[in-house]
């Protein structure tokens, strides 16, 4: 649970109406994540990908490293989340919207430390290899999200540092934090002296 206690930590905007909250939406967001952070590194150069702004910055192949190592972490804990029983009698504790939760998550303004389990060391320089990685491991998790009834993510609560969450919620999250790192890369390739 500590390796994504920096995550949750996000989950703070103030409630915000929504659009209907069903497993078509949250498929829909991750085939939009997916696709925008398609668009954001391909055709990139290895310079470009190495690129920093400053020392402290990460990099875009860091940035895309991030993401890989993440989604893979939170997906195996929602996969151990779905394995415990079902609390639905917990469900009136759950008070967080999609569009709270999305909106908190891309809030760039507010930045976070990742633990070292999820510090990347810039291991990729073709955009295509890394997204190639990515969207592999990206099929998975949407192949277990069209094999799971949404009654079934509905039905699991968990405590999180930041409150109380049902498994639909935590996949949302994770979608969000590769959009929340999209904006990442976006940042890095408006950066002054980003190489051409």
């Amino acid at each position: 649970m500590k390796k994504i206690t920096f995550l949750l930590a996000l989950l703070f905007a103030p409630v915000l109406s929504t659009a209907q909250e069903d497993k078509d939406f949250l498929l829909d967001y991750f085939e939009e994540t997916r696709d925008n952070l398609k668009d954001q590194i391909r055709r990139l150069t290895p310079e470009q990908m190495s690129f920093k702004a400053s020392e402290e910055d990460w990099s875009i192949a860091q940035c895309v490293e991030h993401i890989i190592m993440t989604e893979k972490s939170l997906f195996e804990m929602m996969k151990k989340l779905m394995e415990q029983p079902a609390n639905p009698e917990r469900k009136d504790e759950v008070v967080s919207t999609a569009q709270e939760l999305i909106e908190g998550i891309t809030n760039r303004s507010h930045k976070f430390k990742a633990p070292e389990n999820l510090q990347p060391s810039g291991k990729y320089t073709n955009p295509e290899e890394a997204f190639a990685e990515f969207e592999a491991q990206r099929e998975q998790i949407v192949d277990y999200l069209k094999n799971t009834e949404e009654e079934a993510l509905r039905n699991h609560i968990t405590d999180t540092p930041m409150g109380v969450t049902d498994a639909y919620y935590s996949f949302l999250f994770l979608a969000g934090h590769t959009a929340r790192h999209t904006l990442q890369i976006k940042e890095v390739k408006g950066s002054p002296g980003f190489p051409d």
